[in-house]
């Protein structure tokens, strides 16, 4: 391991218990039904047999060590698929999916802890359990947790996860930000836009709830990762800051224009795209963005260093992103 490790931050973990938990519970047929509905048809038929290939690396950590060995990358930071999110079961299945989640990710980290790092969930459909499913994810030894863009009928500027984003802000847990599935439903249901359109669109949306709303005012040692770049907004915050200059409603509940709060959220690197890469540290600051990869789903990259590479980044910058400002952010104490 080099002196500064090669830190993918955007690695998930595929949990049967979880799975076998729900299975046939209600509710469940009518989630997949969702989900059938905003992905359509095509999308599911390469769905299964693409995850189906990937089984090993997502639940073996001997498979996903050699991945990373192939990768050139040394730590991962692991979460849930967010197919687990499961956010449509009642407030005692919730804590039990949770709590499994929790525990089943720890074990897999902890084939090789100095290596895989691990992130919870938070059941934000029941924002009542959500700092006890923090500090669960905590007292197994995971880093922090991984939420969704919303929870049905909830965005996350919600004030009944004021609770969530305080305790979170105390004790310096990461909070992951990756999106599960679309509210532009059917519009999105061919030639796979739920996931190409659809995931940068709620990270947009997410966000710009978190910056308008106060809620990044309110807890500013929020250590909080947006997956995919951030979506839309970064590239697209001259927007927002023209509307908080030019608008009264806009300005409301947001004390800074909008841009400013770039830097206080970290970014991982998958954008797919050189250019918007470098846009996205130039926005957000060489400091902020991490090296991610989504590993191993089909819409990630097999090359997170190169990708990396690609955007032909200043020395130091490159090797910030690389590694540096992971490493530095997942080794800070939390209480």
């Amino acid at each position: 391991m080099t002196a500064t490790p090669t830190v993918d931050v955007h690695a998930h973990v595929l949990l049967p218990e979880v799975d076998a938990l729900v299975a046939g519970l209600p509710g469940l047929a009518g989630a997949k039904a969702l989900d059938a509905r905003r992905n359509g048809p095509a999308a599911l038929a390469v769905n299964g047999p693409m995850v189906g290939e990937r089984l090993p690396k997502l639940t073996d950590p001997a498979v996903r060590l050699a991945a990373m060995d192939a990768q050139g990358v040394d730590v991962q930071l692991v979460s849930p698929s967010p197919s687990h999110y499961h956010y449509w079961t009642g407030a005692g299945t919730s804590e039990k999916v949770y709590r499994l989640a929790n525990e089943a990710t720890a074990a897999h980290c902890s084939a090789a802890p100095d290596r895989l790092k691990g992130l919870g969930l938070v059941p934000l459909h029941q924002p009542g359990q959500a700092v006890d499913a923090l500090q669960h994810a905590l007292d197994q030894g995971l880093l922090g947790v991984e939420i969704s863009s919303h929870a049905p009928g909830r965005e996350l500027s919600d004030p009944a996860y004021e609770p969530f984003w305080t305790r979170a802000a105390q004790t310096g847990a990461i909070v992951f930000l990756h999106p599960f599935g679309c509210t532009l439903e059917e519009r999105l249901d061919r030639w796979y836009l739920s996931n190409t359109v659809g995931q940068p669109t709620e990270n947009a949306v997410a966000l710009s709830h978190l910056i308008f709303s106060g809620v990044l005012d309110r807890h500013p040692g929020l250590r909080l990762i947006a997956a995919h770049g951030g979506g839309y907004l970064p590239t697209h915050i001259g927007r927002a800051d023209h509307a908080w200059s030019a608008r009264r409603d806009a300005r409301a509940d947001c004390a800074h224009p909008p841009s400013s709060y770039l830097k206080r959220v970290y970014f991982d690197s998958l954008v797919h795209d050189p250019h918007v890469l470098r846009e996205l540290v130039r926005a957000a600051g060489a400091d902020r963005v991490l090296l991610g990869s989504d590993f191993p789903f089909d819409m990630g990259t097999e090359d997170p260093v190169g990708a990396l590479r690609a955007a032909r980044l200043p020395d130091a910058d490159f090797h910030a992103v690389r590694g540096g400002n992971a490493a530095a952010l997942l080794t800070k104490e939390s209480s």
